[in-house]
């Protein structure tokens, strides 16, 4: 299981870098890399999503067992 969740984690990165390439510079790299509208542009897209999803089950696991805390400096 810890493969799975080091992966899903560094896909939702790359989706989250992709998102704030998006906002900032109107750029989005995985249709540029594979093309707008492209099927391997909506694979990868599904395949980050599917990550996001697969770390919901990670997150409720580490609310319900106390591990999340925010900190306030």
């Amino acid at each position: 299981m810890k493969i799975i969740n080091l992966t899903t984690l560094a896909l939702i990165i790359v989706g989250g870098l992709n998102w704030g390439l998006i906002g900032l510079f109107g750029l989005d790299m995985v249709a540029a890399l594979f093309g707008e509208a492209s099927v391997l542009s909506r694979i990868v897209y599904t395949v980050v999503g599917i990550s996001a999803a697969w770390q919901v089950m990670p997150l409720f696991s580490a609310i319900s067992a106390g591990e999340v805390v925010a900190e306030r400096g």
